[in-house]
């Protein structure tokens, strides 16, 4: 291959040659050349053939070269030099195409990379174009979803406005500033204004003018706590009509938890304020009916019970001993049923207490145990009595509450045994200081449905037995019990077998105490001069047989007037009175002695009415209550307690009791509150008074601030507040502090402001226990 490279590349020498001598010397030269080729190959010819060389043979030689070689060297060089240059055009072409062709490659490259840029572009073009179909596709579907959902929204805001509209409650919607920015037709209906109307009113501008204070003020309370806020509101329709409603306020706020304004929603609770009203009067009829047969029913009986314990005493035949022991059984069990009726009305008023005070339960059960024999005897069934009891067991307890419990537990176990035996079992461990006492009552009755057992102490509910249908109760005795044995710390449990029997176990802990002082009877005390006011003569019997029993002279006023026009001063040791009298109250008997003289002895109160407390006739400056029927041993403790002191009593101060009801006077609106009481109820008021302490304090803190911050206005506002709030529960002491603090336009008011301030505090500290003094007496 080199070779033929090598070969090739003579036309290109001689071209070479040609072109640096020229074509005349090049030719002279190649002539030169030929004549001596000729030259030699002649002779070599010549020599070989013919093997002589003759001189005309080179002649003809030479002469044949001369004429042929210059023009055939001419041919050729011309040839050669036309064919160089082609060949250099050639070249020249070569090189120009190969400049094109590195054109048209950097020109098809260039091209390509546009081409691959045109194809990315339309690609790019293509998925923009695809992802514009996809947002538009997108878009149509969120054009639609957004018509669904503004069509779903429009439908839910016309059913809220529908039901909005539609509530008989009021509806409505204020701005920050108090300016309506909505209502529902109740409102409207309420007002005479439409609510394009009310827009942009306030309240000052829909609701008279007592109305917007309590609007504007209860507006207030609300933004100052940003919590809910709930009153109750008289408003008048534009007929005049006049109803209560209940407002429950609530401030609401935007995204970014910013307060825009309240709502406000109104329910006409007239019906049930008729219906409170209602009920509250019948509690109150009923309390007062209880009340009416606790003394009516209780005077005759606490007369029956009074003189068969007299006659108990007394020298009898057994059959005559055996009617009074009857008839003493009967009265007791009769009381202890009329005790279960008051309970339950306690219960119901949630005012049941336990008084515990010091008793000896060993000679408590004991009396039980005789009065539930007497019962047992006289339906032929045979009494047990089993106790590890000691002599005496004085201990803490509430000995009318135990009593109870356990007379109704003997009185069912002897009502629905027909046959059989009765018992009272009493297991007493003593340790530390404390007692823990079993009571159990076995009989060998009916027995109760094991499905009944849970309901037995349910109120109202009676076992239904054929058997003793007819001596079936009230089924209120087993309910009380439950709930006495609850309240005294203890626990009630049975057990029972149909046809077999039951047995009811009162398990309770109390606590031991020291032996009271020795009854009157066994101290040395004189006898005492003793004014006894009471109106049934029965009563005035048993409780003048007990008294001159005791050693103690009587003298009896039925009235009182006649207690009044009885009564001398430094005769009586003792004044014992009756609560209800024809005429008068003992109470008023009472006050009416303390306004007289100015020393009095001792007064008792006499009441058969259970429903009040001790402190009830205490409060009034009674220094004690004794409840009918009257009894030895309730008699000798009051007297043990009033006359067997180191230092006497001192007698009531007449001056202090009156400056007292002047303190009263002062303080409260009695004629006001007194009309609240039979208006809304008297625990309505004590609620009232619960939410008024809590209202007050705020209010005072408030007032502190400002005073503080020297805000006259706010100082004014609140002092207002107080003195709305005080109005409302007839703290007219309070009252008018705060109406002078409230009065900011008044000479000197900054003088004496931090003063009223100091005893606007003071005075509802004072004011608001002379409150609840009263309210207690009023129960």
């Amino acid at each position: 291959m080199s070779k033929k490279r090598k070969s090739s590349r003579w036309p290109e020498n001689i071209a070479k040659i040609i072109k640096q001598f020229g074509p005349v010397k090049t030719s002279l030269i190649f002539i030169a050349v030929a004549i001596l080729v000729t030259l030699g190959e002649t002779s070599f010819i010549n020599y070989w053939i013919d093997e002589g060389v003759a001189y005309r043979d080179y002649i003809s030689g030479m002469v044949l070269t001369l004429v042929i070689a210059p023009w055939l060297l001419f041919f050729v060089f011309e040839l050669i030099s036309r064919l160089q240059d082609s060949r250099e055009e050639l070249t020249q072409a070569i090189f120009e195409l190969e400049d094109l062709r590195t054109q048209d490659r950097l020109s098809t490259e260039y091209l390509r990379k546009n081409i691959e840029k045109l194809n990315f572009e339309i690609e790019e073009r293509k998925r923009a174009e695809l992802q514009r179909e996809e947002a538009i596709a997108l878009l149509q579907q969120e054009i639609e979803e957004r018509k669904r959902t503004e069509r779903h929204l429009y439908e839910q805001s016309v059913l809220l406005r529908s039901s909005f509209d539609c509530s008989p409650d009021i509806i409505y919607y204020r701005d920050e500033n108090g300016r309506f920015a909505g209502c529902n037709k109740s409102l409207e209906a309420l007002t005479g204004m439409t609510e394009r109307e009310m827009i942009g009113l306030t309240p000052w501008d829909v609701y008279p003018k007592d109305v917007a204070e309590q609007v504007i003020d209860s507006d207030e309370e609300c933004f100052a706590s940003n919590t809910s806020l709930s009153y109750d509101i008289w408003l008048t329709f534009p007929d005049g009509m006049k109803r209560l409603y209940e407002f429950k306020k609530v401030p609401f706020f935007n995204e970014d938890g910013k307060r825009i304004g309240l709502l406000g929603f109104g329910r006409d609770v007239m019906e049930r304020k008729l219906a409170q009203d209602a009920l509250e009067k019948a509690s109150r009829d009923k309390t007062k009916f209880i009340s009416t047969i606790s003394h009516e029913l209780r005077t005759p009986l606490n007369g029956i019970v009074g003189i068969s314990r007299i006659l108990q005493q007394e020298k009898l035949s057994f059959q005559q001993a055996k009617h009074v022991k009857t008839i003493y059984a009967c009265a007791v069990t009769l009381g202890n049923i009329f005790n279960d009726i008051i309970d339950l009305d306690k219960i119901e008023r949630d005012r049941l207490e336990i008084n515990n005070t010091v008793v000896d339960l060993a000679n408590l059960t004991e009396e039980l145990a005789t009065v539930a024999e007497l019962q047992a005897e006289q339906k032929g069934l045979q009494f047990k009595f089993k106790h590890n009891l000691p002599l005496e067991l004085w201990s803490v307890a509430d000995p009318t509450r135990l009593r109870q419990v356990l007379w109704n537990l003997l009185a069912n176990a002897v009502k629905f045994t027909l046959k059989g035996c009765v018992e009272l079992r009493v297991d007493c461990q003593i340790s530390n200081g404390a007692a823990w006492i079993d009571f159990e009552i076995e009989d060998s009755g009916i027995g109760i449905d094991e499905n009944e057992i849970a309901n037995i102490f349910a109120m109202y509910y009676q076992v239904d037995r054929k058997e003793v249908s007819a001596s079936m109760g009230t089924g209120i005795g087993l309910a009380i019990s439950k709930i006495l044995v609850d309240a005294m710390g203890g626990q009630i449990e049975v057990y029972s077998e149909m046809n077999k029997g039951s047995v009811f176990t009162v398990s309770i802990k109390v606590d031991l105490a020291e032996k009271p002082p020795e009854p009157l009877s066994e101290v040395d005390i004189p006898p005492l001069h003793i004014m006894l006011v009471e109106d049934v003569e029965l009563n005035v019997q048993v409780a003048t047989a007990l008294l001159e029993k005791m050693g103690h002279t009587i003298e009896v006023a039925m009235t009182g007037q006649a207690a009044k026009e009885l009564y001398r001063p430094d005769t009586f040791d003792l004044v014992l009175l009756d609560i209800r009298l024809p005429d008068m109250t003992g109470f008023d008997v009472a006050a009416y002695l303390r306004e007289t003289y100015d020393e009095l002895p001792p007064m008792v109160a006499l009441t058969a009415n259970v429903v009040k407390s001790k402190e009830a006739y205490t409060d009034k400056g009674l220094e004690d209550v004794i409840a009918k029927p009257i009894q030895l041993n309730q008699l000798e403790s009051v007297f043990a307690r009033l006359f067997d002191r180191r230092t006497p009593i001192e007698p009531l101060n007449k001056q202090a009791l009156q400056s007292a009801s002047s303190q009263t006077d002062k303080v409260l609106n009695q004629e006001f509150m007194s009309q609240m009481i039979e208006t809304i109820g008297l625990e309505r008021i004590q609620d009232n008074l619960v939410l008024f302490e809590k209202l007050i304090a705020d209010y005072l803190v408030v007032l502190d601030t400002n005073l503080i911050a020297g805000d006259k206005d706010e100082i004014g506002s609140q002092a207002h507040k107080i003195k709305g709030a005080a109005a409302s529960m007839g703290l007219k002491n309070i009252q008018e502090i705060a109406n002078q603090i409230q009065e900011t336009d008044t000479p000197a008011w900054w003088d004496n402001l931090e003063p009223r301030v100091n005893l606007l505090k003071k005075g509802c500290d004072n004011d608001i226990e002379v409150l609840k003094a009263w309210l207690k007496e009023q129960e």
